[in-house]
């Protein structure tokens, strides 16, 4: 039985005249993190919109697993500040419409309980990353998909962060695709480097 999640093939993006991608070919299999690295511009959110099927292939294969359930957290969400929302409704507008139990349960499992009932729009960096984190899990995804999951969140924030993501394959029995810039931290919780450049 294969426990491959997501398979590309010689994958080729391009937007207008841009090359985005060129030829990238990429394995992810369950229980797996793969971290995607390299420069800025170099292609990795719009592979990661790719993979979650946000933006189309220009040519190449994107090939699923079957009935394959994704968390996605993007690199940057952001709402309108007129809306009055906390953290527990945020929550209950994924598509699982998830029990209350399970919203705490998830906000637990990534440190974040005490925030159940705070504005989003007074969350930190790092606390917001925790939510939309909480947001990927209540989907009880086979591929988790981080773009930048550490973005405004302070060192130590990050290296709890790490540590957390380094135990969702085996929790989950999901496989993780992150892109991350912090070369030093990935090493010590991936599986696979890919890096893109162009």
């Amino acid at each position: 039985m294969s426990h491959i999640l997501v398979e590309l093939k010689q994958l080729h993006l391009q937007i207008n005249q841009s090359v985005i991608l060129r030829d990238i070919s990429l394995e992810l299999q369950r229980g797996e993190i793969v971290t995607l690295i390299g420069p800025n511009g170099s292609g990795k959110s719009s592979l990661v919109k790719v993979v979650v099927g946000l933006v189309k292939a220009s040519s190449g294969l994107r090939v699923l697993a079957p009935k394959l359930r994704i968390g996605y957290m993007p690199q940057a969400l952001k709402l309108d500040k007129s809306l009055p929302l906390t953290v527990r409704h945020f929550l209950q507008l994924t598509n699982t419409k998830p029990r209350p139990i399970d919203i705490l349960i998830t906000l637990n499992e990534v440190g974040a309980e005490k925030l159940l009932d705070s504005s989003v729009h007074t969350l930190s960096g790092g606390e917001w990353q925790r939510v939309l984190l909480a947001r990927a899990l209540l989907q009880k995804p086979d591929l988790l998909v981080l773009d930048e999951p550490m973005q405004g969140v302070d060192l130590t924030g990050q290296e709890e962060l790490y540590q957390l993501l380094a135990t969702l394959p085996k929790k989950y029995n999901c496989g993780v695709l992150m892109v991350s810039h912090d070369l030093h931290l990935v090493m010590a919780a991936t599986d696979k480097v890919s890096c893109l450049n162009g």
